[in-house]
């Protein structure tokens, strides 16, 4: 038996072979077969892997193939079939020499695969959980003897690889023509799992967004496994198994930049050795480019990098080690590009974030919008530059991104970096201390941006450069820049409180103000990482936030904050057991908001005071509270703000859930349904799911079971986007399991 190529070659020779016998031209056999011209040509020519089953059959009986000559045709193309692929959709990652300190982990990881279940590894950037894939693969090729697929699912871009792209990079990973790749993602996914049935595979999926994204990939079939890295845990995929990576234990860290520096060296300088693995955050990646410095630099102490390390400005140069195996490659691709070109890509170095638009390229070039296209252009050419999934992003590759970075430094002026960088950190904190205002309950649309819908694109698309423009202002005393801009997201972080780091964005600013003196400004933004703080559940270091927001602004006499720091501690003590001083505080809150503006404060504070009071079982009290509130709110112009639209939606929404408690399900069900449509309407889905699963519960209590599972799955669809809200997506998951 010949190898597998062998075999499609035959099949091809067999194909062409039978067709001359039978007196048939290409476009008469694709007539009467139903394949295209396109794909036979691809098979007669040994380009595509033989035909699938079906279609072999079919080209059997159109050549009016008989007995041993079609069970020969059908064995030749099942032979075909059955070829180890060779190809990779990306390329196999590479190994290091070395997995020290992971080894119980590989251990694990190489059992659990050979049990049958598929894994995912979760962990932050540079933890290892690509190296550690890769070893797996390595070691368990022989078990897999038909391949192993790595794709990079490329799942911290802003658009993470779409399920159909992965797709067609599999199927012709697996030998499959592009003519005959199905048009539809389910047509994709039913040819993949086939082709997966007659094959032992393991499918690497690198770097992964969200379960939506992993789902459809997974390699659900006998004989195959799927090995799943990512940043997040998709606690949402079922049948997996979990291998959270950790930065490594100090032991451990020591031990891989014993390996890689060397016994000696590591032992003379025990201490400088642990501020080393301390500085580069106990990661593999930043311990083994550190390790490699050293060995290609037998004269330097660890003293001596760990003295470069503890500058912040010098840190990402000190951590390059060598060409990186690469910088050679790319120092041509460099020189061979235009003068311009080459001063564009130098500073694009000080984007801050992951990619960038053309917006931060001007910014960041000074160039006009033609001049900096083209010489975008000329970079994405040369792949000195990468497009991005999303339509006008680009970004670099992350070693390229260090190149540029070099290059900057060494062919570049002290007050060329001042100006360029400068520009580029100010117009993204102008811009989105812009954008976040537009998030006010007394917001209009005008100035920067256009509308509400606008700033929200803006803040989500260029999210890792401001909040890094936000970690640079706080580091460089940019203090008033830095309160700005943290207090202008106070509103956009309540629609949008799963996407961004609000703690850290909120304590740069508290930190600010405290720099500056400003109790008042502390107390608010104190406030707000309380607030953030018991988003996720952390309430006994919310409350002592929101404590200290309350001594600050006693002293700042600001009564304002003093409204709020009583409220948020208020909801804290309710959900921590201690109803009563509960209600005193957030009684106390209500009292104070009648002192200010009924959008501003009135609105949210005496809302949280009828949900207080729903919470405590008082749904009578609690729906006079919230129907009153949500009457005055029809006496504005909802459309003037966002905050506006979304506020009356909320009260509207409680008073629901007042009339739900009372077991007034008709009305209930109708206000929970209108909420539903509002909030989609103005892109707040969180709170579309929420009003989604009431309207759905209310709707089972009516004994209407159809229209529950509508409400029901749409719920389960939204928050099916995200990590955070398990616990939701299986109380829905019962609701629908219980239905009749």
């Amino acid at each position: 038996m010949g190898t597998g190529l062998d075999q499609a070659s035959m099949f091809a020779e067999l194909l062409l072979k039978n067709r001359r016998a039978a007196g048939l031209s290409q476009q008469q056999l694709a007539q009467l077969s139903g394949i295209s011209v396109r794909a036979l040509r691809e098979l007669e020519h040994g380009r595509a892997r033989a035909a699938q089953q079906r279609s072999a059959e079919v080209l059997a009986d159109s050549l009016g193939l008989t007995g041993a000559d079609h069970a020969e045709f059908l064995a030749m193309a099942h032979e075909g079939r059955r070829r180890r692929p060779t190809g990779n959709p990306n390329g196999s990652p590479a190994l290091p020499p070395d997995l020290v300190g992971r080894q119980t982990e590989l251990d694990w990881l190489r059992s659990v695969l050979l049990a049958g279940d598929d894994v995912a590894i979760v962990g932050q950037a540079g933890v290892g959980k690509t190296v550690m894939a890769a070893f797996a693969a390595h070691q368990l090729s022989e078990e897999f003897p038909d391949g192993c697929f790595a794709v990079d699912l490329r799942g911290m871009d802003e658009r993470p690889l779409e399920v159909r792209t992965v797709f067609e990079r599999l199927l012709r990973a697996l030998g499959t023509s592009s003519a005959e790749i199905p048009t539809s993602v389910h047509g994709m996914e039913s040819l993949y799992r086939s082709l997966l049935a007659q094959r032992r595979v393991l499918v690497v999926l690198d770097n992964a967004a969200a379960e939506p994204q992993v789902r459809p990939l997974m390699a659900t079939v006998p004989g195959c496994r799927t090995l799943v890295t990512c940043r997040r845990r998709l606690a949402g995929l079922s049948g997996v198994r979990w291998l959270p990576l950790e930065p490594l234990a100090a032991a451990q860290a020591n031990a891989l930049l014993t390996a890689i520096a060397g016994e000696e060296r590591v032992s003379a300088e025990p201490a400088e050795a642990r501020e080393l693995v301390e500085l580069c955050g106990n990661l593999p990646l930043a311990l083994r480019i550190a390790g490699d410095r050293l060995v290609t630099r037998p004269s330097w102490s660890l003293a001596h990098l760990v003295d470069q390390l503890r500058d912040e400005r010098k840190r990402l140069t000190a951590l390059s080690a060598g060409d990186l195996q690469v910088r050679s490659a790319f120092d041509l691709s460099y020189r061979g590009l235009s003068e311009r070109a080459r001063m564009v890509f130098r500073r694009l170095a000080v984007v801050p974030g992951a990619d960038f638009g053309i917006e931060l390229v001007r910014v960041a070039t000074g160039l006009t919008e033609a001049e900096a296209f083209r010489h975008l252009d000329e970079l994405l050419e040369a792949s000195m530059v990468q497009e991005t999934p999303v339509e006008g992003r680009f970004r670099f590759h992350d070693l390229l991104r260090i190149f540029a970075g070099e290059r900057w430094a060494e062919e570049g002026t002290p007050a060329e970096h001042d100006q360029f960088r400068h520009a580029v950190l100010e117009h993204l904190l102008h811009m989105a201390s812009a954008a976040g205002k537009l998030f006010l309950p007394a917001a209009e649309s005008g100035g920067v941006f256009e509308s509400a819908d606008a700033a929200r694109v803006w803040l989500d698309v260029e999210a890792s450069n401001w909040i890094a423009a936000l970690r640079y202002a706080g580091r460089k005393g940019w203090h008033r820049e830095a309160v700005e801009l943290a207090a202008s997201m106070h509103w956009y972080s309540d629609d949008n409180w799963h996407r961004q780091p609000w703690e850290e964005i909120f304590r740069i600013g508290a930190a600010a103000a405290h720099e500056l003196g400003d109790r008042s400004a502390e107390a608010k933004l104190l406030n707000f990482v309380g607030w953030a703080l018991r988003v996720v559940k952390a309430f006994e270091p919310a409350l002592d936030l929101h404590q200290q927001a309350l001594r600050a602004a006693i002293e700042a006499g600001d009564r304002l904050e003093q409204m709020w720091a009583l409220v948020h501690t208020g909801r804290i003590h309710q959900i921590l057991g201690r109803p009563t001083v509960a209600m005193e505080m957030v009684e106390q809150g209500a009292k104070l908001s009648n002192e200010f503006d009924f959008w501003s404060e009135q609105v949210s504070v005496q809302y949280l005071f009828g949900s207080l009071l729903l919470a405590q079982g008082r749904a009578e009290d609690a729906l006079e509270v919230l129907r009153s509130l949500h009457m005055r709110t029809q006496h504005y112009d909802l459309k003037k703000a966002v905050y506006r639209r979304r506020m009356a939606t909320v009260l509207s929404e409680g008073v629901a859930q007042c009339l739900q408690a009372l077991e007034q399900w008709e009305e209930a069900t109708i206000l929970f349904a209108r909420c539903r449509e509002d909030y989609t309407a103005i892109g707040a889905l969180l709170f579309a799911a929420g009003a989604a699963h009431s309207e759905g519960r209310c709707w089972i209590a009516l004994g209407e079971y159809l229209q529950a599972d509508v409400a029901l799955r749409f719920a389960l669809a939204t928050y099916g986007e995200l990590e955070t809200i398990a616990g939701r997506r299986e109380e829905i998951q019962a609701d629908l399991d219980g239905l009749p």
